[in-house]
């Protein structure tokens, strides 16, 4: 961790320079890595990090904020979940609670502690590290320190959170539990303006020369029991295998393997979420869940997810949907599928998995009854007629294909049909036959409506792909 004094000098002008409030967080950055290599970033970042730790060593906002957007910087072009400092922002952004004294309920401060964040910084991280812009490192620190932000929404970062966790729980207990090796001293009275030379002094000594801590923490020794000794004196009793050629080497497959399996495809799915994802960006992600088709349960999608996944990147939640359809709670999965406002996306991922799987009858009625209802309700009439289309063609397309059988009953009146459900179901065709009625000055419902007498008749008619139910879009 330990930086030559012409590292620090440079690192700490950069962070003391004049009206550094008022760079934009590009130019900084083109001055950083103009003075360093990428081989030096992760001491540099170790370095900043104990900077950060100690308020009187980075005593301005402006100063800490550049130093956390360097920690961004260094790793800009990977994965965050790779960024060795990616927890140092999760702290940031969800400080721990502090201690709480036992002889009182007064609370005091970890004195090896992050800084605490204002709203408008917190802000700023969250979309650093989640969907940056241009214009956002175009800011400079002032800026973002005297940005309103009291009607902006943080940035979700549960992945990144989800990803640390599991990071974290392949560690061993002894690595958990280290402690900084350079704690401030607990002194309330801090100087107005710190002395230039004794700021100097202190950096150098910390984080310069041999005397410099080679680790960021201090972590407690695992110590075990010595092995009783043996009869004879100064020689102590091993375990040695009693037949050597019964003993065979077993590799841990798991040895240098890359714990960051699965991390691209929960960021894809992340984004996913929240906007359409690119061509290359879906193939990508796709990939991997043909890989791996387990993945699928660790990537975040659950069903109060869906809707989301389903309007912004319909292909990625067929597919979703489809390795779902064993699972035990695939049935949540379909309630919010049906529950959900009906649109062309949600209507192209249903027709998708009715080609492609066999889906609960009950599932199929459901969703048509709340397609026929939605266009009932709706008040606008251009809409109106756009939804009555859509539903029309999505209907074609689940008789055509045999997804719902309509034919004349066996017994009862010649107008009582069977929709691939019981005949005391038969209320569902009932109610098609009056949507198509109600509807009948649209082409597409009087094309519905012929296409039910054609059965009705034994006419046959000719499939069609899942593709045409975009037709009316």
């Amino acid at each position: 961790m330990a930086l030559s004094v012409k590292e620090l000098t440079s690192l700490i002008n950069l962070l003391e320079e004049n009206g550094l409030g008022q760079r934009p967080f590009e130019n900084v950055a083109t001055s950083f890595h103009h003075c360093f290599n990428k081989q030096d970033h992760y001491r540099v970042g170790s370095a900043l990090v104990l900077l950060l730790q100690s308020e009187d060593l980075l005593p301005t906002r402006e100063q800490r904020l550049m130093s956390v957007f360097l920690l961004y910087e260094m790793y800009r072009t990977e994965p965050i979940q790779a960024n060795p400092f990616a927890s140092v922002f999760v702290h940031l952004l969800h400080p721990p609670e502090e201690m709480k004294s036992e002889s009182s309920e007064t609370t005091i401060k970890r004195p090896w502690a992050l800084p605490r964040f204002t709203d408008s910084e917190k802000y700023f991280l969250s979309q650093l590290i989640s969907m940056p812009t241009k214009d956002l490192f175009k800011k400079s620190p002032q800026q973002v320190i005297e940005m309103d932000v009291t009607d902006m929404q943080s940035f979700d970062v549960s992945g990144l959170q989800l990803a640390l966790a599991e990071r974290h729980s392949e560690m061993s207990a002894s690595s958990k539990c280290g402690i900084p090796v350079v704690i401030p001293y607990p002194d309330d009275k801090l100087m107005d303006e710190p002395d230039s030379a004794i700021l100097k002094n202190t950096r150098e000594g910390l984080l310069c020369g041999q005397d410099a801590p080679v680790q960021s923490c201090f972590k407690p020794e695992c110590i075990r029991l010595a092995p009783p000794h043996h009869p004879f004196d100064d020689e102590l009793v091993w375990m040695n295998p009693t037949n050597p050629a019964e003993q065979k080497i077993a590799w841990d497959m798991s040895m240098c393997v890359s714990n960051t399996v699965g991390v691209e495809a929960k960021r894809l799915m992340a984004k996913a979420f929240k906007a359409s994802l690119t061509i290359a960006q879906q193939q990508q992600l796709l990939l991997e869940l043909e890989v791996d088709p387990k993945l699928v349960y660790h990537i975040g999608v659950t069903p109060a997810k869906l809707p989301d996944l389903v309007e912004n990147n319909p292909t990625v939640a067929y597919e979703v949907l489809l390795r779902l359809i064993q699972s035990n709670q695939i049935a949540d999965y379909f309630q919010t599928l049906v529950g959900m406002e009906m649109s062309l996306h949600s209507m192209e991922v249903v027709n998708r998995l009715t080609t492609t799987v066999e889906l609960p009858s009950e599932f199929i009625h459901l969703y048509i009854n709340n397609c026929i209802a939605t266009c009932e309700t709706v008040k606008d009439k251009y809409l109106q007629n756009r939804l009555v289309r859509l539903v029309c063609v999505f209907l074609q397309s689940l008789i055509r294909n045999k997804i719902i059988n309509v034919q004349v009953a066996e017994q009862g009146s010649s107008d009582q049909f069977s929709l691939g459900c019981p005949l005391s179901d038969n209320d569902l065709f009932i109610e098609v036959q009056a949507f198509c009625i109600e509807f009948s000055h649209i082409r597409e419902a009087a094309a519905l409506f012929r296409l039910l007498k054609q059965i009705d008749n034994g006419e046959p008619t000719l499939p069609t792909t899942s593709g045409q139910t975009s037709a009316a879009k």
